[in-house]
């Protein structure tokens, strides 16, 4: 039965303090309280650096039973690379613990930045690259940089599941047929991404689940949403479950604190 899991994208944020999070919670606790709030959470302290075994174990160990969490792909791989000449940096990425999440590993999100155009050759290098169970990506994992990785590494998975991938796109460039067609055929969801016009908006299905970010309607990083604009995420959600497609839906309006209530409001919705 298909599921929605909608949270946050990141926890740590210090002007939450006091506003969704209690005055005088210790900040250790915030992801336990987050977690008991949403039903899942993008982790993007990965985007900026590779994080340590045991901060993925702990995270994993730290929220409740049912949690999953999306991880943000390295900007080492998609910003600084540009997705040229990245064999060994994924392999250190999913070396770095990422699979200690265990069940709680939920989408790999690939943010690519606004000044990547289209190329389809480098997009389908890419892609061929993307290990689609956790089997095969303890065997990437093996090609990590030894140095590198020298005792920050985890390479082992306690069963073999899924791993599902989500590619965000910030160039009108990828609206291109060619590319819809290749995510589709490597399984890889179109993360559909409301940035209030600044970025395509692509409504493609090319996977067997849906995945939005949702960084405000109005403006960026800042605006909440108001009822009707969640009817209309509502909306969509509910049109991905009665497809059978499970939905991945994050809000990244943080700046003005808006981000978790309205993840809460959407989950109430969904509940109904």
């Amino acid at each position: 039965m298909a599921r929605a899991w909608v949270g946050m994208s990141g926890w740590t944020y210090a002007p939450w303090r006091g506003v969704f999070y209690p005055k005088g919670l210790r900040q250790a606790d915030e992801l336990d309280y987050a977690s008991h709030h949403v039903s899942s959470i993008e982790i993007n302290g990965s985007f900026y650096s590779l994080q340590k075994p045991s901060s993925w174990i702990s995270w994993r160990e730290g929220t409740p039973s049912d949690f999953l969490f999306a991880v943000k792909a390295p900007r080492f791989i998609t910003h600084i690379k540009r997705l040229n000449g990245i064999e060994e940096p994924i392999a250190n990425f999913y070396a770095s613990g990422v699979l200690a999440l265990g069940p709680k590993l939920g989408p790999i999100l690939w943010q690519l930045p606004p000044n990547l155009v289209y190329d389809p050759e480098v997009i389908e290098a890419f892609l061929a690259l993307l290990p689609h169970t956790t089997s095969q990506a303890v065997q990437v994992a093996k090609g990590r940089g030894v140095e590198r990785m020298k005792d920050r590494e985890h390479l082992g998975t306690d069963a073999d599941r899924p791993v599902r991938h989500a590619i965000e796109v910030r160039d009108y460039s990828f609206d291109d047929q060619r590319f819809a067609d290749q995510l589709q055929a490597h399984g890889v969801a179109m993360v559909l991404g409301d940035s209030a016009g600044r970025w395509p908006m692509l409504d493609w299905v090319t996977a067997d689940f849906a995945y939005a970010r949702l960084h405000g309607d109005k403006e960026l990083y800042t605006s909440g949403y108001d009822e009707a604009g969640l009817d209309t995420w509502e909306e969509w959600t509910r049109d991905h479950l009665d497809h059978d497609r499970d939905v991945y839906v994050y809000f990244d309006n943080d700046q003005k604190v808006r981000s978790p209530f309205d993840a809460m409001s959407l989950l109430e919705r969904l509940r109904r």
